[in-house]
């Protein structure tokens, strides 16, 4: 009886961590290049999924489940500010083994499969920003190459300036130019940033 409750619950956290790999190495993964917060999407969503297979394995006090759950809203990241796509991730790598590991107790295998394969696609359409802008994210940087600061160099330099930088850069605003130094302060703006998090006050130099 114990073994086949084991196999049981351990088939539930296959299935679950399956479909969190897959949002996070197909569809995360891909649009940004960025590992950072792999570890912890797929660390939170296996954690959570034991947890809800606690609740629902033994009887747990009302006081006892508020207990554990509190332990998750004093988790701050402070040390970095995390980027809106990525906490939305999160959110969605927190929820997925609530669902799953109580349809998978109530056995709802098949609308277990039909809302696991719904979000997936769902996140992946919305991922690729068909119909919408992608965020854009601003940043100010030196860069030494004036002769193509001209209007009519326009296009060359975004594309000097996407190659340098490995950012889809869609646009630039010239700040200041130093003719004496041959070097220009410009802001640029960007999408789909690599591992890049949003409000860093750097300027590198080019």
């Amino acid at each position: 009886m114990l073994t086949d409750s084991l196999w049981f619950f351990t088939a539930g956290f296959i299935l679950n961590l399956l479909s969190a790999f897959i949002i996070v190495r197909f569809v995360y993964y891909p649009r940004g290049r960025c590992n950072n917060f792999v570890f912890t999407y797929l660390a939170f969503n296996t954690v959570i999924y034991f947890i809800m297979g606690l609740f629902t394995s033994i009887e747990l006090s009302i006081g006892t489940g508020f207990g554990l759950f509190a332990l998750f809203s004093i988790l701050r990241y402070r040390t970095e500010t995390v980027p809106i796509r990525e906490m939305t991730y999160l959110f969605v790598m927190a929820a997925l083994p609530i669902l799953n590991s109580v349809l998978w107790g109530l056995g709802q295998y098949d609308r277990l499969l039909i809302i696991n394969v719904l979000i997936i696609l769902t996140i992946w359409f919305l991922d690729r920003a068909w119909g919408f802008n992608r965020e854009q994210f601003q940043m100010n940087v030196k860069y030494e190459k004036i002769e193509l600061i001209t209007r009519e160099k326009r296009e060359e330099m975004l594309k000097d300036l996407s190659e340098r930088t490995g950012l889809v850069v869609h646009d630039f605003e010239i700040l200041k130019i130093n003719f004496l130094r041959d070097v220009a302060e410009i802001k640029i703006t960007y999408s789909n940033p690599t591992c890049e998090v949003p409000g860093s006050s750097a300027h590198p130099d080019l």
